[in-house]
Parts: structure tokens; sequence; C-alpha cells
């Protein structure tokens, strides 16, 4: 069992990493780290003692000060060094840097000078150092107006508000599941990489991720459809997208009715994608789900009798509460990385349809079981 701690665990990055290492339960032991840590050396201390790696990740992007940012991330690399010097610890310290290391502004300067200060600690100590060099990076959860762009216009979208472009360049990016993938695997390898460049999976113009995500809006947020997507990096935005909708709210969705002397007809969903069309019957007072997926897209319309569809974010205590009815139809959106289930709470059989956007895989089902 590897012990594992990080700093910065509930940021953006961190709360992700946090949450994908809890999917590896057998391998390894995540570590509690809370910000107050960096504030008394003998909660650090305590806090160091117990990692066999620690992942420092806690950093501040913005402020209207440069100096202080340079000043703050600068000072947190060396409080963490001298708490591993105290500790005589030899762990293998793992440190996300930026591709901004060679600008010339004070947040890349302090990235760089933070990753040479921990070089130096792991050749005087022996211990093991992985200094990550990282484009920038995207994904569910990020901070508007901190942590990407991305998160910005996927905010604005979804919240009344008009996105802007400052400059049209191209970006490099990599999805914040990837990221930590990579470092995943570097925690494996536990082999020095000083300078690990971390290759960006997508190199595109900032106004092609506006027009996608102003689709995405347009199809999804206001129609119910489900966009065409046509790679990866698409299907990780539309995901990131998603995240920022507000759940509790926007669901359920009622669908179009059409009523006549025959009966009615619903149409359930719309698709750019393939995947697959399921449906269910659940007897009265019987609870399916209570699982999350990390990156599958899914619906649950419910066409006859009364259910309760619940969702949890990971790592968090709030439920939402959504109450369906058949006599009105409806639907809700399984956002990824929320654990979710459905019941019946009528006195009648409950029909679901399911929709999922790729078929079930035993061998990679992307379904993990936690209660709501």
């Amino acid at each position: 069992m590897i012990k594992v701690g990080i700093t910065g665990q509930n940021g953006f990055v961190g709360g992700h990493l946090y949450h994908t290492l809890g999917l590896y339960s057998e391998e390894f032991q995540r570590i509690e780290f809370k910000k107050e840590y960096f504030e008394t050396p003998e909660k650090l201390d305590e806090f160091v003692r117990q990692c066999d790696v620690v992942i420092h990740l806690a950093a501040m992007n913005r402020h209207e000060s440069q100096g202080f940012i340079y000043e703050t991330n600068v000072r947190l690399v060396k409080q963490l060094i001298a708490s591993l010097e105290r500790t005589a610890s030899k762990a293998h310290v793992l440190f996300s840097s930026s591709s901004q290391e060679e600008r010339d502004n004070l947040y890349g300067r302090s990235k760089r000078e933070g990753r040479e200060l921990l070089i130096n600690w792991a050749e005087r100590s022996g211990g093991v150092f992985s200094g990550m060099i990282v484009p920038n990076v995207f994904g569910p959860f990020g901070q508007p107006y901190y942590n990407s762009f991305i998160a910005t216009f996927c905010y604005q979208l979804t919240h009344g508000e008009t996105p802007g472009i400052d400059n049209d360049g191209k970006v490099n990016l990599i999805y914040v599941g990837e990221l930590v993938e990579e470092m995943i695997g570097q925690i494996r390898e536990g082999k020095n990489n000083f300078s690990h460049q971390v290759s960006h999976t997508a190199s595109v113009k900032v106004s092609e991720v506006f027009s996608l995500l102003t689709l995405y809006k347009e199809k999804y947020f206001e129609k119910g459809e489900i966009p065409e997507i046509n790679s990866t990096f698409e299907l990780n935005l539309f995901n990131t997208f998603r995240c920022y909708i507000d759940h509790k709210n926007h669901f359920p969705v009622k669908f179009t009715q059409h009523t006549d002397d025959r009966g009615s007809f619903v149409e359930i969903i719309r698709l750019g994608v393939g995947g697959q069309v399921s449906f269910s019957t659940t007897v009265p007072g019987i609870t399916r789900g209570n699982h999350y997926h990390t990156r599958k897209v899914e619906r649950f319309a419910v066409i006859k009798g009364k259910a309760l569809i619940q969702l949890r974010k990971i790592g968090t205590d709030e439920v939402y509460d959504f109450y369906l009815d058949g006599d009105e139809p409806a639907y809700v959106d399984m956002p990824i990385w929320y654990t979710h289930n459905i019941k019946n709470i009528g006195d009648e059989v409950l029909y679901t349809n399911f929709w999922i956007n790729e078929p079930y895989d035993p061998e990679d089902a992307d379904t993990y079981f936690e209660e709501v």
C-alpha cells in the first residue's frame, strides 16, 4: 500500500487526483491534508511523516499582485522542504509546475524556482523527485475566472452571461483526468524525473473552443439534445460544460408530450452520437443505482410511475432530490463524478428509459459504487 498525500487536496487538480486515487483503494492509501497545516509546522510534519508520496499542488494562480503570487508559491515550497528535512523524509515528491516556466512572468518564475528547490532537496536528501511541467489544464469543477478560460466560458454560457475573447491564440491543453493518470503513472514508476514535460492532448484556438461550447449551450443546455462528439477532446469538453449547469434547478426537464384520442407520443432523446438505449421496470420501494461514472453521459427518463432520482457530487454531502411522474414525462441527466440512484416511490411498477453514450463493457464499465 502506497501512502499518498496531496497538498492542495481540495483544489481543482488536487480534488480530481484525490478522488481518482480512491478508485485504487487496494494500491493507494490517501493521507488527508488541510491547508491550515502550512500554518503549523507540527501539523505539516505529522502529515509528511505519514507519506510515502507527497504531491505538491498547493499554489496560487491569480492575484492582483504578481509579486504576492511569486512569494506565496516559493514560500509554500520552502515550507514543504523544511518539513521534509525536519522529518528526514525520503518520500517521493511530485511537483506540478507549468509550461509558463519560460515566460517572463512571476508566476512562471515561481514554478521554475520551486521545481529547482525541490531538485536540490532530492539531491541532498536521497529522496525521489518528479517535476512535472504541465500545459493548460481544463475539466469539470474548475473555478471560473481562476483556473482556466474554459471554466470561465462554461460558467458564463450556463449563467446568462456573454463570454468575450481577448486573445484568439492557439492553446495547448490537457484534460484534468489525463493529467491525473500521468501523475499516477509517475507515482507507480517511483523514479527521479526532474523535468518531465507533460504532453498536451489538444491544441486549439480559443475561438474554436468557444464555438464548441456555444453549440453545447444551444443544443444541449437549451434543447436537451446530445451534440455530435467527434473526438476524446470534444467528449471531455462536453462533460466539462455539463458540470457548470445548475443541476439543482435545471432538472428535471419535462418532455413535450403529444396527446390525442389514441394516447400520447414523447420524444426521449435526439442524438448526435450513438450509444445504448434500454429500459427497466422497478417494483415499488426498490432503489437502483448508487454508482457514478467518470466519463459517461447518461439520461434517465421516467415514462410511467413515480420516481425519486438523487444526485450527490463525490466528496460532498449535499443531495439533490428530483421527483418525477410518468403522467408528466421528464428526464434527469447524470453529471460525471456524481453518484446517483432512482427509487420507485409509487404504488405501481416504475418504467424508466435509460440512454448512455457508450455500450456497456464489463471490462471497462466506468461504474463505481457509492451510496448517494
